[in-house]
């Protein structure tokens, strides 16, 4: 019995590479369009990304906690957002446990995009991880912003209005 099923031929055209780079542009797009107009009605975006990736730049305390990848929100509370189209680079302030942070985000380090109010989402191929990204962060600051093994207990009572003494 002679198998029907023919075999697409192998292309010399890199059309799935044109279709990641095309759907990117959504994300830049959507970006772009945020950056000018803000967020509109109850739209927000999650987007996901290697952290390995070249030309991404987050804090060391960051990296060490997200290795290989890390999804961020931008919603309520995110400032100087920008797109360089020309670039392919993305930029925004946020703050992580109340300590604040700029991150720059290669659109080719993007794995993923959600606007989750629209039901809307992209996923891409995840990005080949940089070679050696160790040595470029000093080992020393990774070291001095680890978090300490055992939680620091925090007492609020020093920071509590108290009523006026009737002394």
């Amino acid at each position: 019995m002679e198998d029907d099923t023919e075999q697409r031929p192998e292309s010399l055209l890199p059309y799935e590479d044109w279709i990641e780079t095309a759907m990117r542009q959504v994300v830049a797009q959507a970006v772009a369009y945020v950056v000018e107009n803000g967020l509109p009605g109850e739209h927000h975006f999650y987007l996901t990304f290697r952290t390995d990736h070249p030309g991404v730049v987050i804090p060391p305390r960051l990296r060490a906690q997200y290795p290989q990848e890390m999804t961020i929100v931008l919603q309520h509370q995110y400032w100087d957002l920008k797109m360089d189209t020309v670039a392919g680079l993305i930029s925004v302030g946020l703050s992580f446990g109340g300590v604040p942070a700029s991150l720059v985000i290669p659109l080719a380090a993007v794995t993923g995009f959600a606007d989750p109010h629209v039901r809307y989402g992209l996923r891409f191929r995840a990005a080949a991880a940089a070679p050696e990204v160790a040595d470029a962060v000093e080992p020393e600051a990774v070291e001095a912003e680890k978090p300490d093994a055992t939680p620091q207990v925090v007492s609020l009572d020093a920071f509590r209005r108290r009523p006026p003494s009737k002394e």
